[in-house]
């Protein structure tokens, strides 16, 4: 049995990971993993985002999943929230797609502009 204050301590740090609006550092990739983001291919996708981070040795990187995002007819779909700038949206993603997001926004800090949801819109 844990103590009382080894408890809350426990407590403070699960928190704060989870506590999305809380200033982040580093980079964090949220994949939308509801019904229609999974029929649509969204394992794979977070897949490779993992492999690929891995591969790199990635190391300020977070990669979660969230339920749905709202706009089936563009899954699968990530945001990627990097500490400084706005989130970015990318849509119809494949592996390959996912690979090229790490390797050149992640990595290099270009947004993959023909990925987003404003060039699908």
């Amino acid at each position: 049995m844990k103590s009382l204050a080894e408890l809350a301590k426990i407590r403070e740090e699960a928190l704060k990971r989870v506590d999305l609006r809380t200033d982040r550092k580093g980079t964090r990739i949220v994949v939308g993993m509801a019904t229609c983001g999974i029929s649509a291919g969204a394992r794979p996708v977070l897949a490779a985002l993992m492999d690929e981070a891995q591969k790199r040795g990635l190391k300020d990187i977070e990669i979660t999943q969230t339920g749905c995002v709202g706009v089936c007819r563009l899954e699968p779909m990530i945001d990627v929230y990097k500490e400084g700038e706005e989130k970015v949206t990318y849509v119809e993603l494949t592996e390959e797609k996912a690979r090229r997001i790490i390797a050149e926004h992640i990595v290099n800090g270009n947004i993959v502009m023909e990925y987003t949801i404003g060039a699908a819109e």
